[in-house]
């Protein structure tokens, strides 16, 4: 096959035409849509017209008859006169809905007997004056034996009547008739419902052309829409015209044409707009899809996982990283909804809760840390941070989740851990190893105490020179020398010993009273003088009480190691607690020389020391020991000289 050549220059040409040939076709097949519309819109108004007309004239007719059919049933009932049932059914009958004004009956001669209200010519005007009821009427009726409607008359008030003559059959009755008095103008307004008179205006024509009753409002009449048709009954002549009122809703032709013809215009206009705008479009689509294809591969390259949920939980989205750190594909965690694969079983109570509270909207601002699974079985330590999806038009359509493998770091924090408790083991150790000397001299004492007794004893025993009561005695003081000898090696247990952190609500008077016991031996070898101002009834602090220890300690021997050059009189260390509003205070002060300027500011940095044999790890494994208890260490100077170390602890 060939394969199909360029389009020429007439072809593309038409192709461009095209466009606009059609939309010149829709205008016209529109254009005539309308005026067809219009057309159609005037016929069907005109045969409503006719449908309400006709239904108009079947009311009425109805209602004339009616009203004859109870005329006929009264008149039997007043041939004994008027009696209260007679009475309520003429009142009924003469109702202002029924159209009647006045109802009367006739003897043979066609005489009234009586009327309801009473007979007057008060209101008649002209030739009528005399004539009510017609007696020829009257006549007609009984000669045919059905109801005769009599021709309509003037009456005062310019308002018109006409007369219904029903014969009353009977031979010996006295009453041979009943006359209904009808009001044009009662009959046309109360008969007709209130939307046929929003409709349309209704108007009564006699044979001369002129109008005699109306029912009409303000508003301006259709010049089309009219129809006329014969009132009979009563007949004689009257014509029923009833015209639509204009509808002022309807479009006017000319306004019709002029806005399509500016909607042609428009529309011509924002083709060729349209036109302009592809061309631009599709340059910032094939921007938009560069900017695309460059933030896909930045989030492809990031190593946080990103992973997008909507309001029910639902996965809608996860990145390769997020992937890479669970192990599974995106097929497998789209559209997943919780329990997650990757969620580790062992910590599944965990989990939920961090998922139902991200959910309710209160994800943790500071992020929150879980233990996972990945699809291998390997266990996953992963900070997860979330935040609101927000679309384009404000609405919260779900959580868009970080997440980040924290394995390494949880095991180099803990590492780190492990090394500090080695560390602050180690440095107790060689604050022991400093007090050795000091230790092993108060040891010797309750043991050569011990070894003296004990021989005393044994030389009394051989003897035979020693009683009970003295034996006794002599066993006591051996066994408070060696209760001696048992607690000091038990506080150098303690304070050597290298446990896990155990906190727990502790009194800190306490611990530096132990602290105290600890180091009494070394104060009484330097010549020290400890001075004590605890405060009674100080509340708890959550605390490992092995580590407060140690800091006291420290901060003891240092006071200490500070007045090496003081004179012997002058060496007082002075341990102090308070409470300050929500804290627990300690502090510790010596009459030292004081720290100088360059010293201070290296004061707590590791491995800085000014003492030869130091290690300079001592501050600073208390200022990690304080933080670590959300509390802090500084240092003040003492205005009299001297330098105060002070440890606060939260209540």
């Amino acid at each position: 096959m060939e394969k199909p050549g360029p389009i020429t220059a007439p072809s593309a040409a038409w192709q461009l035409r095209l466009p606009y040939a059609a939309l010149a076709l829709f205008l016209l097949s529109l254009a005539a849509l309308i005026w067809l519309t219009r057309v159609h819109d005037g016929e069907t108004q005109y045969n409503t017209l006719i449908s309400d007309v006709l239904w108009m004239e079947q009311n009425v007719q109805f209602h004339l008859d009616r009203n004859a059919a109870q005329l006929a049933e009264l008149g039997p009932i007043l041939q004994d006169g008027m009696s209260a049932q007679a009475e309520a059914k003429l009142r009924h009958l003469l109702r202002a809905e029924s159209g009647l004004v006045r109802v009367i009956w006739l003897d043979r001669s066609g005489q009234p007997i009586a009327a309801m209200p009473p007979l007057t010519d008060d209101h008649l005007i002209g030739e009528s004056r005399g004539a009510v009821p017609s007696r020829s009427t009257f006549r007609l009726a009984l000669s045919v034996g059905r109801t005769v409607y009599a021709p309509a008359y003037e009456v005062a008030g310019t308002e018109h009547h006409f007369e219904a003559h029903v014969p009353i059959p009977s031979d010996t009755g006295a009453i041979a008739g009943m006359v209904g008095v009808y009001s044009l103008d009662n009959l046309i307004i109360r008969e007709l419902p209130w939307w046929f008179s929003e409709r349309y205006r209704v108007s009564v024509i006699d044979a001369s052309g002129r109008e005699i009753a109306a029912k009409s409002k303000v508003a301006p009449l259709s010049d089309a829409l009219s129809y006329s048709i014969a009132f009979d009954p009563p007949g004689h002549g009257l014509v029923l015209r009833i015209t639509a009122y204009k509808d002022e809703i309807r479009w006017i032709p000319a306004l019709l044409i002029a806005s399509i013809l500016l909607l042609g215009g428009i529309i011509v206009w924002s083709i060729w707009q349209l036109r302009l705008q592809l061309g631009r479009r599709q340059a910032a689509e094939q921007a938009l899809r560069g900017e695309i294809l460059f933030r896909k591969a930045m989030e492809d390259s990031l190593m946080t996982g990103l992973r997008a949920r909507d309001l029910d939980g639902r996965i809608t989205y996860v990145n390769p990283a997020f992937c890479r750190i669970t192990g599974f594909t995106a097929d497998e965690l789209i559209d997943r909804m919780p329990p997650m694969p990757y969620w580790d079983p062992e910590h599944i109570d965990r989990t939920v809760e961090v998922h139902d509270l991200i959910l309710s909207g209160n994800p943790p601002a500071e992020g929150v840390e879980l233990q996972l699974r990945r699809k291998d079985g390997q266990r996953l330590d992963a900070m997860i941070f979330e935040a609101p999806l927000i679309d384009a038009e404000g609405r919260h359509t779900g959580w868009m989740g970080s997440m980040m493998d924290v394995t390494e770091q949880r095991r180099a924090r803990e590492l780190a851990r492990q090394q500090d408790e080695r560390l602050q083991a180690t440095s107790r150790l060689i604050t022991m190893g400093e007090m050795a000397s000091t230790l092993a001299h108060e040891l010797n004492q309750p043991l050569t105490a011990i070894s003296s007794y004990s021989s005393g004893s044994l030389n009394r025993l051989e003897d035979g020179d020693i009683d009970k009561q003295e034996l006794v005695e002599i066993h006591r003081k051996i066994a408070r020398q060696a209760q001696r000898a048992g607690e000091i090696i038990r506080r150098v247990h303690d304070f050597v010993r290298r446990s896990e952190p155990k906190r727990a609500p502790l009194d800190l008077n306490a611990v530096i009273l132990e602290a105290l016991a600890l180091l009494e031996p070394d104060v009484r070898k330097r010549g020290m003088r400890v001075v004590k101002e605890l405060t009674s009834g100080l509340p708890t602090v959550c605390a490992d009480p092995l580590m407060i220890e140690q800091v006291v300690v420290n901060l003891l021997r240092n006071a200490m190691d500070a007045m090496v050059d003081t004179p012997r009189a002058q060496r007082r260390v002075t341990l102090a607690t308070a409470q300050e509003n929500d804290v627990v205070t300690v502090r510790v002060a010596d009459e030292g020389a004081g720290i100088p300027d360059e010293t201070a500011r290296k004061l707590f940095e590791p491995f800085f020391t000014t003492k030869p044999e130091g290690m300079g790890m001592g501050l600073n494994i208390c200022r990690t020991i304080a933080e670590l208890h959300h509390g802090r260490l500084s240092y003040e100077r003492r205005p009299a000289g001297g330098t105060v170390f002070v440890l606060s602890l939260p209540v």
